[in-house]
C-alpha cells in the first residue's frame, strides 16, 4: 500500500493539492489518499480526480506519529508534528516508511507526504 497523506487549509484548491502531490513525489503508485477525517470530504475531489480511495483517520490515529517535520500549531491542533506524514504513515499501516518529508503547494495551502506501507 502506498498512500499520500494530506494537511491542508480549509479551502485549499485542487491545483493546490495536486501540486503538493506533485511535489511530494507525484501520483505515480498511490494507492490511497488520507487525512483527518474532518478534512476528508474536502480531499474528495482529488479522490475523484485520481480514480483513488480517501481515507478518512480519526485524532486518535494521528496523536503521537513521530514525523521528521514538526509545525507548533499542527502540534497542538493534531497532536503530531506534520498531518500530511502522519496521515500517510497511519493509513499505510504498522512499520510503514516515508519516502521522503512532506512537501508544501507553491501557495502554501497544501502539503502532501508519500509512505510505503508493508502490505
Amino acid at each position: 500500500m502506498i498512500v499520500a497523506g494530506f494537511g491542508f487549509r480549509t479551502g485549499a484548491t485542487l491545483d493546490a493539492l495536486q501540486d503538493a502531490l506533485a511535489r511530494a513525489g507525484g501520483p505515480a503508485g498511490v494507492t490511497h489518499l488520507a487525512t483527518v477525517a474532518t478534512k476528508a470530504q474536502e480531499l474528495q475531489v482529488l479522490g475523484q480526480a485520481l480514480s483513488l480511495p480517501v481515507v478518512a483517520l480519526d485524532m486518535e490515529a494521528l496523536r503521537g506519529v513521530w514525523t521528521p517535520t514538526r509545525s507548533d500549531r499542527v502540534a497542538a491542533l493534531f497532536g503530531t508534528g506534520s498531518l500530511a506524514e502522519a496521515a500517510a504513515l497511519a493509513a499505510a499501516g504498522q512499520g510503514a516508511r516515508l519516502r521522503g518529508a512532506r512537501a508544501v503547494s507553491a501557495d502554501g495551502t497544501a502539503t502532501a507526504a508519500i509512505a510505503e506501507g508493508l502490505e
